[in-house]
């Protein structure tokens, strides 16, 4: 066991050293550069009319001196996308900024923007994106604005004073000295609309994560914890505030095996809709519908036996109806459920993906479609894995699109094909990527592709990001399985709870049968198999490489090595709980036999390994056990770390240091062709 001081000592030596930015081959650079063309949208809102929407894209800013992606907002006519102007509070700079809404009246807009020492603020714009004044004078992470329904308020999340952005995906504040219980919570703010100092509500120990304005303007529901916001988002609660008062009065407390998301009140003020279900992580949500009544009763599913999970939800101007996006085996489906009946019909359904906000579940607040007042209009982003992104308008279901940023854009690889296989008795979805060209009779490498969550699913999203590693891989010969196994979203909350207690032996299972599929379908030579994964599909990687030699290859980002040592170091330990049945101290017997170090003198693939300093979902040590565990028994292994990086990364040069390093393994240890 290494002393305290010389794990400390070495860990300076990686991030001084090892971290050096890889030689990019021109291959790569140029399918980098492919990447960045696709200008992809990140949220769209319509006008309560109907007749205009603001959307988001990405574009190069700058955070802490690095190139990072940060949005830009423009407002255009929905019906075809023209009179497009651009909404900002700083013309002339690349300030992120998001978050937009229309008042009621449609008059006025609130989004989010950053000031010079890129500081969040909020800013409000007339209907033509003219008059644009900054509203606050804040100090700390702000997000999610929100209209009162008389239009005279706005609320909004912060986190006072907080040094990070809320959320343990973001990078962690290092520590240092005396370890402190020093927590910021985010707190639910209103201020009037034309200005002023904030009123913070609610307890201040208590955490807001989502919240949602009653029809009377008097009251929030919200969903909160009491104490640290990132590590409680798992026993999160519903409650109501008093608008006046800030008083919270608890609603209801789900039992641990459910989490719950999106609040949502309904138009008579009696009753609010949520998300419920198995979820790994906090804003990636997915599970049943429920509605719940404020008279005191249990809340009730109101699509019980859903063969899809639940992604997003809002009322469709009445209380009688919910619209939801839901992911099912591959497509995606949007729906009409009544609430009284428990029964849906449905609008629309496709081997796409739509969604009006939040996809990744990077902030609060999701929304898959954005609805006019009468429902009869609803704006969305809409993608396939080969159709390049673009924001859409018209009734829901029968959509045109609205604009033309991707028309030149190519798909990078070949086909994506939706497979099914038996594995016990499930019935389990994937996507196979070909490449580009496929000539008959050579026989070509394979890349598994393991998701994180594990409560989460490839989606099909078109690649447009710097982590786009299976296009690349693909644009490069190699075909690429992505499998959605149990535990993941797309077939209901069964599924999603089929490796409670289990983690590495049934999803493994379906990851081997689902690899036995795609060897009978394509041409694909059985010795130069290689898997991969980020977080749980990190952890996956790191477990695949223990329990068979199927794998000639493997690269682990963010992976987790040991349950037990990972339940005492990580920050969000509460989620464990509703997936291994206690804590690791009441029951590690459990935690052990699911650990990929129990079994690591079995691994013999050589194993690049991937991470940043200042993970607080998986810290960094995980990475740093296999890697030991690897070297004393002579396996080829690498291992890199990203000094200033959190769970996902934000810098470009990052982001593209770890494109160049998996392609580059792959290529030497399974042979591109």
């Amino acid at each position: 066991m290494c002393p305290p001081r010389t794990l400390a000592f070495l860990l300076l030596v990686l991030l001084s050293t090892v971290a050096r930015a890889a030689e990019i081959p021109a291959g790569i650079e140029a399918a980098l550069d492919a990447l960045a063309a696709v200008h992809a949208p990140s949220e769209v809102a319509l006008s309560p009319d109907g007749s205009q929407l603001v959307y988001g894209r990405t574009v190069t800013g700058k955070r802490a001196g690095a190139d990072v992606d940060i949005s830009a907002l423009y407002l255009a006519r929905a019906r075809d996308g023209g009179g497009e102007v651009r909404l900002t509070a700083c013309p002339g700079t690349a300030c992120d900024e998001h978050g937009a809404a229309w008042s009621p009246d449609g008059r006025t807009l609130v989004f989010v923007t950053t000031d010079a020492h890129e500081q969040p603020q909020l800013a409000v714009a007339d209907d033509r994106g003219g008059n644009v004044r900054v509203l606050t004078h804040a100090q700390g992470p702000l997000d999610v604005p929100r209209w009162s329904p008389d239009g005279r308020q706005l609320a909004f999340l912060y986190s006072a004073g907080a040094p990070r952005t809320p959320g343990p995906l973001n990078p962690l504040a290092r520590d240092a000295g005396v370890l402190s219980q020093q927590i910021y919570e985010q707190r639910l703010a209103v201020l009037p609309a034309t200005g002023g100092e904030p009123r913070l509500l609610g307890p201040q120990d208590v955490n807001i994560y989502e919240y949602d304005w009653s029809p009377d303007g008097a009251r929030f529901v919200v969903s909160y914890a009491h104490g640290s916001g990132d590590d409680n988002w798992w026993i999160a609660a519903l409650g109501l505030i008093d608008a006046r008062s800030g008083q919270l009065s608890p609603l209801w407390k789900p039992p641990v095996t459910l989490q719950i998301a999106s609040p949502r009140f309904a138009s008579d003020g009696g009753r609010v809709a949520f998300i419920g279900g198995l979820m790994s992580d906090e804003t990636i949500t997915g599970g049943d519908a429920y509605v719940l009544s404020l008279d005191g009763a249990e809340p009730v599913d109101v699509t019980p036996g859903l063969r899809a999970s639940v992604q997003t939800l809002t009322w469709n101007g009445s209380s009688r109806e919910l619209i939801a996006t839901e992911f099912q085996a591959g497509e995606e489906v949007l729906a009409a459920i009544d609430v009284a009946h428990g029964t849906q019909r449905t609008l629309w359904h496709g081997p796409q993906m739509i969604w009006a906000n939040n996809v990744l579940g990077l902030t609060p607040g999701d929304v898959g479609v954005s609805l006019s007042r009468d429902g009869r209009t609803a704006a969305t982003i809409l993608q396939s894995y080969t159709q390049a992104p673009e924001v859409y308008a018209g009734p829901p279901g029968r959509w045109h699109a609205v604009t033309r940023l991707n028309a030149a854009v190519q798909p990078m690889t070949g086909p994506a094909h939706i497979l099914t296989w038996q594995s016990d008795e499930l019935s389990v979805q994937g996507m196979l990527i070909e490449p580009p060209h496929v000539t008959a009779g050579q026989r070509y490498p394979l890349v598994v592709e393991v998701h994180g969550g594990p409560a989460y699913a490839h989606y099909p999203l078109f690649p447009a990001s710097p982590d786009a590693y299976d296009a690349v891989l693909a644009a490069r010969g190699y075909y690429v399985f992505k499998p959605n196994p149990r535990g993941s979203y797309g077939q209901g909350e069964a599924f999603t709870r089929a490796n409670v207690r289990d983690f590495g032996y049934g999803d493994l299972r379906d990851i081997l049968r689902g690899l036995d599929a795609v060897l009978a379908r394509a041409s694909i030579d059985a010795r130069r198999v290689g898997i991969t994964g980020w977080s749980y599909g990190g952890y996956m990687t790191m477990w695949a490489l223990t329990q068979t030699d199927r794998f000639h290859a493997g690269v682990a980002g963010a992976g987790l090595s040991d349950w037990l040592s990972y339940y005492g170091t990580n920050n969000i330990d509460t989620w464990m709980i509703p997936y291994f049945g206690a804590s690791v101290y009441d029951d590690p017997k459990v935690y052990e036999r699911s650990s990929p170090l129990t079994f690591i003198k079995q691994v013999h693939a050589p194993t690049l390994l991937l991470g940043g300093d200042r993970d607080a979902e998986v810290p960094l040590s995980q990475s740093y056990e296999y890697w030991n565990g690897l070297r004393r028994h002579g396996v080829p292994t690498e291992f890199v770390v990203y000094p200033d990086e959190g769970h996902f990364f934000f810098k470009r040069a990052d982001q593209a240091d770890v494109m160049a390093r998996i392609v580059g393994w792959f290529d030497r240890y399974l042979g591109a062709d």
